[in-house]
């Protein structure tokens, strides 16, 4: 938006308009309801947040695996990795998602064994069938905690045959 903003006042610039925001007032929100009765209290606590350390296949000048660090899940998936982990990068407890997803895994995963498998595609259990209960369990929680993975409905449907 800020960008079409400012495309515009460099045409209407070009055009000979004098056009200038530097002073301007920035945009206002609507107005705080004065009258609500819902308060807002803190706990102290943030949800927890990962990033995503994936091997990008190579070697680094110390000899070491080349690895590439992400912050978002979308950022990995562009990069199509298959080998990574999720390290905590800030947050003190699971959002009511990452608490729903665990449960569904009935204790065969952790919340950060979770992130790391949905950071990956391409590769199981995304792209493979569902053969046995502990399966089931990964691919639940991992369907609970990665709505938005470009390979859910695959495993959806893998889970979906399963259960029958």
């Amino acid at each position: 938006m800020r960008r079409t903003l400012a495309a515009a006042l460099v045409v209407v610039g070009a055009l000979g308009f004098v056009g200038c925001t530097a002073g301007a007032d920035p945009e206002r929100d609507d107005p705080v309801d004065q009258d609500s009765t819902s308060e807002v209290t803190s706990s102290g606590s943030a949800p927890i947040v990962f990033a995503f350390v994936c091997d990008d296949g190579g070697v680094d000048s110390g000899g070491e695996d080349a690895s590439e660090t992400y912050t978002t899940y979308a950022a990995v998936w562009e990069a199509d990795h298959t080998d990574c982990r999720a390290e905590r990068i800030t947050g003190t407890e699971m959002s009511a998602q990452q608490r729903a997803a665990v449960r569904a895994t009935d204790g065969r995963a952790s919340l950060e064994e979770l992130a790391a498998t949905c950071a990956e595609r391409g590769v199981a259990p995304w792209r493979s069938s569902v053969e046995t209960t502990a399966q089931a369990d990964l691919a639940a929680g991992l369907l609970e905690y990665c709505p938005g993975h470009p390979d859910h409905h695959r495993l959806r449907d893998a889970l979906a045959a399963h259960r029958g």
